[in-house]
């Protein structure tokens, strides 16, 4: 996105289907996902970032209409944190419309962050166009009681 690397800086990655069939979306099911979108986040309990993370996803989540926000406590499917590669908490990623990830980050995003990897993924997603895969550390060591087995 052009911008200098920072905690929580969102970047797109190829859209996806979920490993092994089920992944993050067959964890959450159809009725927790977004019409047109969803933004999902693996927190952990001890994670004081994860609590502004999770402000800020419900925020924006309340601003774009058929966006969904749904969290996924880390501890709890840690066979899914394994699956899915997620390294530390808070991790959020964006699904589309089918439930396939098209981005991911490390870190409290700033809103405006979340705002532009949303607007990226509903344009991919009504154009049926998908980016290349990039995953992307956004920074900063895990928080505490954060890092996943």
């Amino acid at each position: 996105m052009g911008q200098a690397a920072g905690d929580g800086d969102v970047r797109p990655g190829g859209a996806r289907p979920a490993p092994g069939g089920g992944g993050t979306a067959g964890v959450l099911g159809p009725e927790a996902l977004g019409r047109r979108a969803t933004l999902v986040q693996f927190s952990s309990a001890f994670c004081q970032p994860c609590r502004a993370t999770r402000r800020i996803l419900r925020e924006v989540s309340g601003m774009v209409p058929g966006v969904g926000h749904a969290e996924i406590d880390a501890e709890e499917h840690l066979a899914l944190v394994r699956e899915s590669g997620i390294l530390r908490t808070p991790a959020v990623l964006v699904l589309d419309a089918a439930g396939r990830e098209v981005s991911r980050a490390y870190g409290q995003p700033r809103k405006a962050d979340v705002i532009a990897a949303l607007g990226s993924a509903l344009e991919a997603g009504e154009s049926g166009e998908e980016s290349r895969e990039d995953r992307r550390d956004a920074g900063g060591g895990p928080c505490a009681g954060g890092s996943v087995p």
